[in-house]
C-alpha cells in the first residue's frame, strides 16, 4: 500500500489494522559520472516499493524524503543539500505528522550514510519532546540503511570484492540500473577503482575527488546484479518490519 496513492479513508481504515509505516530516505547528489543524483533515495525507495508489491501482510511506503544532508558534494552541479538543522526539523514534522495520525512504529529506510548522524539527531529530539511532554510510551522510529539489512551487506561484497569503496558504489549504481534500465550511462574511469579519504567541504570534496568517486568502480554494476542485491533487500526488510512492528526492535 502506498500512501501517495491512498485516499484518507483508506488510511484510516489501515490504522485499524497496522501502526507501521515505511519511510524511504537518501539525498540527491553527484554519484560519479555515471551514478544518477536521485540513487540515494532511488535505492530505499525501489527496494521499500519491490517490498511493499510482494509483501504477503500488508505494508504500508510513506513518500520518499529526497533530500538530504549533503553539503559535501554542493561542487558538483545538481547536488541539493539541507542544512542538518534544517532536515532535523523536517524530520521531526514528517514523523510528529505522523504520529499525530496514530502511527506508533515509523521505518526510516536509508540510502544515504551522510544522513545518518542527522537523523539520529532527530530522533533524539522527538524522543526528547515526548519525554518532556509526558507522552504515553511505545511510539518509536527506526533507522535502517538499506545495505545494512540482513544479508546485503556480505552479498555486494561477494559480488564486487574489489573496488565497491564507500561513494559512486557498483552496488548501489546496479540497483538504479535493474529498476531504470532506460537511465543506464556509460564513462571510461580513470583511474578504474578511485582514490579514497576523508569528507570535509565541498571545495575539499571536488578537489580530492575529481569525478565524485570514492574508492569505487562503478563500471562492474549490471541490472542483473542489481536484481539480485533488490531481491535479498526486500526478503530481509520484509522480516526486519514485520520484527519493528510487533516489537519496536
Amino acid at each position: 500500500m502506498l500512501l501517495a496513492f491512498s485516499t484518507w479513508p483508506e488510511i484510516e481504515a489501515y490504522l485499524a489494522r497496522s501502526k507501521t509505516v515505511v519511510i524511504p530516505i537518501g539525498s540527491t547528489e553527484q554519484h560519479g559520472p555515471t551514478g544518477l543524483l536521485g540513487t540515494d533515495w532511488l535505492c530505499p525507495e525501489i527496494i521499500a516499493h519491490r517490498a511493499e508489491a510482494a509483501a504477503t501482510a500488508e505494508l504500508l511506503v510513506a513518500p520518499t524524503f529526497a533530500v538530504g544532508m549533503a553539503q559535501h558534494h554542493l561542487g558538483f552541479p545538481g547536488s541539493i543539500s539541507l542544512r542538518p538543522s534544517t532536515m532535523i526539523a523536517a524530520i521531526r514534522d514528517w514523523s510528529m505528522s505522523l504520529h499525530a495520525h496514530g502511527f506508533e512504529r515509523l521505518y526510516w529506510l536509508n540510502g544515504h550514510g551522510g544522513n545518518v548522524a542527522t537523523i539520529e539527531a532527530a530522533f533524539s529530539e522527538i524522543y526528547s519532546e515526548a519525554s518532556y511532554a509526558g507522552r504515553p510510551r511505545g511510539f518509536a522510529c527506526k533507522l535502517k540503511n538499506w545495505w545494512d539489512l540482513k544479508g546485503v551487506n556480505r552479498l555486494c561484497t561477494d559480488l564486487f570484492p574489489e573496488g565497491h569503496g564507500s561513494h559512486a558504489t557498483p552496488s548501489e549504481i546496479a540497483v538504479t540500473q535493474a529498476a531504470y534500465p532506460h537511465a543506464i550511462k556509460s564513462a571510461n574511469y580513470a583511474p578504474r577503482i578511485a582514490a579514497t579519504g576523508p569528507i570535509r567541504e565541498a571545495a575539499d570534496f571536488r578537489a580530492r575527488y575529481p569525478d565524485g568517486r570514492m574508492g569505487s568502480d562503478p563500471g562492474q554494476a549490471s541490472p542483473d546484479k542489481g536484481q539480485t542485491i533488490i531481491a535479498a533487500a526486500v526478503q530481509a526488510l520484509r522480516e526486519d518490519v514485520r520484527v519493528f512492528a510487533e516489537s519496536g526492535l
